[in-house]
């Protein structure tokens, strides 16, 4: 039995969902996005978010005004839903990982209370995925919602086989990620379930767990043998020039003569997409001291 129901119309407003939603097939139901979904299958469609933070500015800045939102309890992100109510969706996908990185259920019931209301008629599912197992749910509960049931088996079975099958180091070097670094914040998530898949021993941080403010005193002590530099959001060439500061810093002791690499985080590691899979394996590589053009670039 093949899965027949025709496809819904979907908002997606986040990266992850837009990547999942082509991933298995759904492109041309895609009716709107957010203005941070970059899979070239989005491009022109209608954009329905935007950002109250500047994403241009630097890093500190950033950090100043995202935790200054966060302690106002103001929302980081704006949908405009009046555009959201004309489109009039079957489906919107939106997620509950983290406030900071994408709209949340409760942005979206904000932007249309006073307005007709696709809200009423339309399935809002928010994705949940905290761990690789997690994604891989997530998976089959946006195929599911999106009457693609079979189609997201068979995606989740074929991702978890290649999970299992990426080669791990055998010299288990303990392992730093970077997930900012002005201030350092240290990876969380599926990112610690990364490194030991890959074989690395991950110092700062646990599955399942968010990521964290941490100190470069603190980095100091960990003396980790590999740091990898994985901003959130950014692609490789932006975090080679924050791997770059991170080099330059007063105080040399913070990456302890070890290796520093730069990866391509917004496709392989800051997003709960399928490209988790292609970030273990890229760290398994860049762990036996192997670059993957494109993906990763050691610096020290």
């Amino acid at each position: 039995m093949t899965d027949a129901r025709p496809s819904p119309r979907i908002a997606s407003l986040l990266p992850s969902a837009t990547d999942l939603l082509f991933d298995l097939g759904l492109g041309e139901s895609v009716v709107a996005v957010s203005h941070s979904c970059d899979h070239p299958g989005a491009v022109g469609r209608p954009v329905l978010t935007r950002s109250i933070v500047d994403a241009s500015a630097p890093q500190a800045e950033i950090d100043r005004a995202v935790s200054e939102a966060v302690r106002e309890g103001r929302a980081l992100y704006q949908v405009d839903g009046e555009l959201l109510d004309r489109l009039n969706p079957d489906l919107v996908v939106t997620q509950g990982v983290c406030e900071v990185c994408a709209v949340t259920p409760g942005t979206i019931e904000t932007a249309v209370r006073y307005l007709p209301g696709c809200l009423p008629a339309a399935q809002v599912l928010s994705l949940e995925g905290r761990s690789v197992t997690g994604i891989l749910e997530d998976v089959l509960a946006l195929a599911q919602a999106a009457g693609v049931g079979e189609r997201g088996a068979a995606l989740a079975r074929e991702a978890q086989t290649r999970w299992e099958a990426v080669l791990p180091v055998p010299h288990a070097p303990r392992v730093l990620t970077l997930e900012w670094v002005d201030p350092p914040f240290y990876g969380g998530h599926w990112v610690p379930e990364q490194v030991e898949r890959a074989g690395g021993v991950n110092v700062l941080g646990a599955a399942g767990t968010d990521s964290g403010r941490t100190s470069w005193q603190q980095v100091t002590a960990l003396a980790p043998d590999v740091t990898v530099v994985m901003c959130c959001g950014y692609g490789l060439a932006e975090n080679v020039a924050f791997a770059r500061t991170l080099l330059d810093r007063s105080d040399p002791r913070a990456v302890h003569g070890g290796q520093v690499w730069a990866v391509d985080a917004g496709a392989l590691f800051s997003r709960p997409s399928l490209g988790v899979v292609r970030g273990a394996e890229v760290l398994a590589a860049l762990l036996r001291g192997q670059a993957c053009e494109g993906e990763s670039v050691r610096l020290s």
